[in-house]
């Protein structure tokens, strides 16, 4: 939901922060230099229900307890004054004493019932009631409505009647001052005026730019001035909503005035006119609505849904009823809960939800998982329970993918639903559905709990009698289909592209992409079509992707290449963010090229004929880029796919759009499709879909619908019960989408293809009426067929917000009872039910065939488009081995595993560095004193000073300009046998001489006789008198903590042999760790006598001085770095340098 409430404290917060420093709305919008800006005082008392005590005294401000106050709840109730719930002018005593005694409470207003938990107390400021006045600005689609009236107080009436209304159009200038008086303050006193407009101004630029739905005060008392100076303004009750899809733009505007530091005077004077800090403050908070306080499972629902790109919403309507429902789509999870009401079982219906947007597994898992434990708490229900999990035909989720979470959850509480009776009733469509139904199937053969499962044949809703137990006629839809797999053919005839046959050694192209010799590239020459304005789409409709997007890409051409299309739609692909490229697609069995470019100027240049750009950009960017779009004349349409677009945002490009002709499709929305022609992004879902729908030839009744998974379903009832569809839009869910259902439906009327009208709309929003008011006008005058969801609204005690952002009836005239009522009665094609909608569909579709208005033409084989290869491998229909294998670490799932524990595993029991080295090297946890030994060791090699050969050659790099990689990699690269790299080849010989039996003496002997050094015996500077303190330490931890020590003693016996000859020949600190390593992986018990020798065989410990020795090294880079040290240069007196070879007589006579 965009628009959401705030409470009254939040939102006098926004005004005493943000009412003088606002932006101004205009250049225009300017105010006096007398104007006395309001100082409003106001705290917030909350009830802790774990205490049960409220906001202690500590922490209020301290004029609450010098002051005459006003006390009153702040939970988004209406008329508080009306049911008792206002305290006035009483001190804090008192007001305390009031707030504890209703504190944590439940009270009934009107109909509704909750517990109070938020109190708002501010000073109470005495006033006659003619200094009274309304006023409230709203937003519509036309632009921001600022409504005044000079009666204003608890008994304001009828505001829609009697106030007076400013329109303030989207993309026009601010109103003068003279504009202002004369619209809105025609009754009030003339002293008055001017302060009224300068707050009013103000509060416009507020509204504006803290990105406000709605803001209304009542009353909004006007004082008269004392001695001289202007009137001031105080505002008493409010009531306000924010775009909530604007935070990213107005977070920390929102958060620091929720700083209560602000309001301090040394901080409001280091702030004032300040630059916004986007970490002061708390997040604004979303209260629910009275009566609807969120439960601990609706705020962890809530939460994950925050956390991710998909949509997770869950609202308990009634905990201990018998229906629950778990719905895929924002259109389809309204269709349901309308059904179960329809059928008189809404007092049953437990709970309203939907998981949309491709959830992963796992987040299908936590979502299903929650709703189960729900269902299956308390005693059982003596008539069993039901759990429809119902949906549309999907566009692009994977709907076994999501089923496997289901799966899980339903599999984890099998004792409980068995206990509870739950039966279970599946209906699902869209891509790999076979998959999903046929686990879900089985499931129920195993879990003992009875499972139905049903596809896309069966009407979406026709699962709810089945479930409920009601025997339902059987609907006449012409027959039934199995969704078809899509396999390797031979591609259509009417494919007129040049097929370019490469020689031996490839071709480069004038872009400079190298076709190879065994490519088979399709090119195509670009094309133009002369449509009418009715028409923006035809099979010669060449578009822009924006952002890169080659699944939807893939898609559209695979689309296109079933429909016989001539050329792809897609001519270019626009990236900001990357260079100029090229990336292959397929085109049936061929591939073709598509070009990338990083400016829309450029892409327009070299392709005029596009004239539609699909617009994948994100909510964040799809205003500026579409602003920039709107620069092209050639662009007739755009489709914005993303959802989340700010309101302000999303009218300012409809309006801009109306201006310069361009069609709007969205945003939050997945597009439309013109079967045989042109297809938006995933509209329609995957291939099997398209085919199975018969999307890939045109028939001829054109719909409209908000949601993009009921499209799907409109066009698989078409293709049952008439002969398809002929154009399908989905114009999205939001409340102010770029074009309306009659801005499609009249294009259809002009149509003279289109002969048949169909639409689906919804609760909330005014636009179904426009079409009823073009139908009695006589605009439209071909049968239509129509239905508005959410019947179900009615019976809900509290305000539930369904699945689309603009799905919610602000006025008895936008609920679905009253538009359904209206169209019948305009001469639409009503049916009783959604249920009934494709009998009314096929009754419709053959009184015009018979008339002879629609003559049915011969099906067409459809060509049969190769399965991609990452798709069929999903799918598990074909194998491959994998190029790579890893057995350490895994970063697909919800968290990343370092060889089977999850990082939070590692820090919560604390394994350290060694830990994860042992997690990581050796696939297994280490005693802690093995861990603590790595970690030792990596201490003790990390560097030896600058003048080894590894340390000089980082430096040497870094003066010369190298960065840190290449620095790094330049020391890095010195280690080996002479430099460092002594580790592995030290415990080779060292275990093998005692392990074939060799005393100490007879190794030293045989490595003599055999003229090779002892690895990890000797030291240059080290000796018997002047020991090594690195190796004394590795020692004296190895005797006190190892189990077994029995290489270094044996290492230490060398020593001993070595040392008699020469005093330096000590055992130095890479012999030592070497050993030491040994017995650790051998005496350790963590691995077996097979497991050690090979991780000594394999580098193991050459690894722990490449990982301690880059600490150091890096430490050298940043150190040269710092110094700002210059190029080094050897000194030349320092290099022996002789010429005598080139002297001699055999090379002179060589050279010549």
């Amino acid at each position: 939901m965009s628009s959401k409430a705030i409470h009254e404290y939040d939102a006098k917060l926004l005004l005493a922060y943000w009412l003088e420093r606002a932006p101004a709305v205009s250049k225009t919008a300017t105010v006096s230099s007398s104007f006395v800006y309001p100082a409003p005082k106001v705290a917030q008392i909350s009830w802790d229900p774990d205490t049960g005590a409220i906001t202690p005294d500590t922490q209020l401000p301290s004029w609450v307890f010098t002051s005459k106050l006003v006390a009153k709840p702040d939970q988004l109730i209406k008329r508080r004054g009306k049911s008792g719930l206002l305290l006035l002018n009483k001190d804090w005593e008192a007001a305390k004493e009031w707030i504890t005694a209703r504190a944590g409470k439940e009270v009934q207003v009107e109909s509704t019932k909750g517990t109070l938990k938020n109190f708002i107390v501010e000073p109470f400021l005495p006033h006659s009631s003619n200094t009274e006045y309304y006023v409230c600005i709203n937003s519509a689609r036309e632009g921001d409505n600022i409504l005044f009236t000079h009666e204003g107080g608890v008994d304001v009436g009828d505001v829609d009647a009697k106030a007076l209304t400013l329109l303030i159009p989207v993309n026009k200038p601010f109103p003068s001052r003279e504009e202002i008086k004369s619209c809105l303050l025609q009754h009030v006193p003339a002293e008055k005026q001017d302060t009224l407009v300068d707050f009013l101004t103000r509060l416009y630029s507020v509204y504006v730019d803290l990105h406000f739905a709605y803001l209304e005060i009542n009353p909004l008392v006007c004082l008269d001035g004392v001695d001289g100076k202007p009137p001031t303004i105080h505002y008493l009750d409010m009531a306000a909503k924010l775009d909530q899809t604007a935070d990213f733009i107005c977070g920390p505007k929102w958060a620091i005035a929720r700083d209560l530091t602000v309001y301090d005077q040394a901080a409001t004077a280091a702030t004032k006119k300040g630059v916004v800090g986007a970490d002061r403050g708390p997040p604004m908070v979303w209260p629910a609505p009275f009566g609807r306080d969120l439960t601990k499972e609706e705020a962890y629902i809530q939460k994950l849904d925050g956390s991710t790109g998909a949509s997770l919403k869950l609202t308990v309507l009634n905990a201990e009823g018998r229906i629950w429902t778990m719905v895929a789509g924002g259109g389809a999870s309204v269709v349901y809960s309308d059904a179960i009401a329809a059928h008189g079982f809404a007092h049953e219906l437990a709970n309203y939800g939907e998981y949309s947007g491709a959830p992963t597994e796992g987040q299908t898992y936590e979502y299903a998982k929650t709703l189960i434990d729900l269902m299956t708490r308390g005693s059982p229900n003596p008539e069993g329970k039901l759990l429809i999990i119902g949906g549309g035909i999907a566009n692009f989720t994977n709907v076994a993918a999501t089923f496997k979470g289901i799966i899980r959850a339903l599999t984890e509480y099998k004792a409980p639903l068995i206990a509870h009776r739950v039966r279970i009733f599946v209906r699902r469509g869209g891509p790999n559905y076979q998959e999903g139904l046929k686990a879900m199937r089985l499931l129920g053969e195993s879990l003992g709990v009875p499972i139905k499962v049903y596809g896309p044949e069966t009407h979406i809703t026709d699962i709810v009698p089945l479930a409920l137990g009601i025997p339902k006629a059987k609907r006449a839809t012409g027959g039934t289909y199995s969704a078809m797999q899509s396999t390797p053919g031979t591609p259509p005839q009417a494919i007129r592209g040049s097929i370019q046959e490469p020689d031996a050694v490839g071709i480069v192209g004038p872009h400079g992409q190298r076709i190879q010799p065994n490519d088979q590239i399709v090119h195509f020459d670009a094309t133009t079509s002369n449509r009418p304005a009715y028409r923006p789409f035809d099979a010669q409709t060449r578009s822009f992707v924006y952002g890169l997007q080659p699944r939807a890409i893939q898609g559209m051409l695979d689309f296109d290449y079933s429909c016989g299309r001539n050329t792809p739609s897609v001519a270019a692909m626009i990236y900001p963010f990357g260079g100029h490229h090229i990336q292959k697609f397929y085109w049936g069995t061929k591939e073709t090229l598509l070009p990338v470019y990083t400016s829309l100027e450029e892409a327009a240049g070299k392709h005029p004929e596009v004239d539609c750009m699909v617009n994948f950009a994100s909510s964040r960017s799809v205003y500026s880029s579409t602003l920039e779009v709107l620069n092209f004349p050639q662009i007739k349409s755009i489709a914005l796919i993303a959802e989340g677009v700010p309101e302000r945002h999303a009218r300012e490009i409809l309006h801009l759009a109306q201006e310069k002709g361009v069609l709007i499709i969205g945003p939050a929305t997945v597009g439309g499709i013109k079967p045989g022609c042109f297809r938006i992004g995933n509209s329609g879902g995957m291939m099997d879909n398209i085919i199975a729908s018969k999307l890939y030839r045109p028939g001829s009744i054109g719909y409209v619908s908000k949601s993009g998974g009921m499209s799907n379903e409109l066009n698989n009832i078409l293709s049952l019960v008439t002969n398809g569809t002929y154009e399908g839009i989905a114009i999205g869910g939001d409340r102010y989408p770029g074009s309306t259902f009659i801005d499609h439906l009249l294009r259809y009327e002009a149509d003279p293809d289109c002969k048949m009208l169909v639409l689906l709309g919804e609760v909330g929003g005014i636009e179904e009426y426009r079409v009823i008011e073009a139908v009695r006008s006589g605009k439209i005058k071909k049968p239509i067929v129509a239905w508005a969801i959410g019947t179900c609204a009615k019976m809900f005690t509290t305000e539930v917000q369904f699945g689309h952002a603009g799905s919610m009836a602000n006025s008895d005239l936008e609920t679905a009872d009253a538009k359904n009522t209206a169209m019948k009665a305009a001469g639409f094609v009503v049916p009783d039910t959604f249920e009934d909608l494709p009998t009314a569909l096929k009754e419709t579709y053959d009184a015009l065939v018979q008339s002879g208005t629609i003559v049915p033409q011969p099906e067409r084989e459809p060509p049969v488009i190769p399965m991609d290869y990452k798709w069929a491998q999903e799918l598990g229909m074909i194998r491959k081995p994998a190029a790579f294998i890893s057995t350490i670490s895994d970063e697909r799932g919800q968290e990343l595993m370092y060889a089977g524990m999850p990082i939070s595993d590692v820090f919560r029991e604390d394994i350290g560095l060694g830990g994860v080295v042992s997690l990581l090297w050796f696939k297994r946890r280490l005693p802690p004193w093995a861990s603590k030994f790595i970690e030792m060791v990596l201490m003790l090699t990390a560097d030896h000073g600058p003048a080894v050969s590894g340390a000089m050659n980082t430096i040497v790099a870094t003066r010369a300009g190298k960065d840190l990689i290449s620095s790094l990699a330049s020391g890095l690269l010195t280690i080996g046998s002479r430099f460092g790299g002594a580790l592995d080849e030290a415990a080779s010989m060292f275990s093998n001489a005692r392990d074939v039996g060799l005393t100490p003496r007879e190794f030293v002997n045989e490595s003599r006789k055999a003229n090779k050094l002892i690895s990890g015996i000797g030291h240059k500077i080290k000796s018997v008198n002047n020991p090594d303190q690195r190796v004394e330490l590795v020692k004296s931890y190895v005797r006190k903590n190892f189990p077994s020590h029995s290489l270094l003693d044996y290492a230490l016996a060398v020593e001993t042999v070595t040392t008699a000859k020469k005093d330096t020949l000590i055992l130095n600190v890479d012999g030592c760790i070497a050993v030491c390593f040994v017995d650790l992986l051998r005496d350790s018990g963590a691995f077996t006598r097979e497991e050690a020798d090979e991780y000594i065989k394999i580098g193991t410990l050459n690894g722990l001085f490449v990982l301690g020795r880059s600490i150091g090294f890096i430490g050298h880079h940043l150190d040269q770095k710092r110094l700002r040290a210059p190029l080094y240069r050897h000194p030349a007196d320092d290099i022996f340098i002789s010429m005598k070879d080139v002297m001699e007589p055999r090379v002179i006579a060589k050279m010549q």
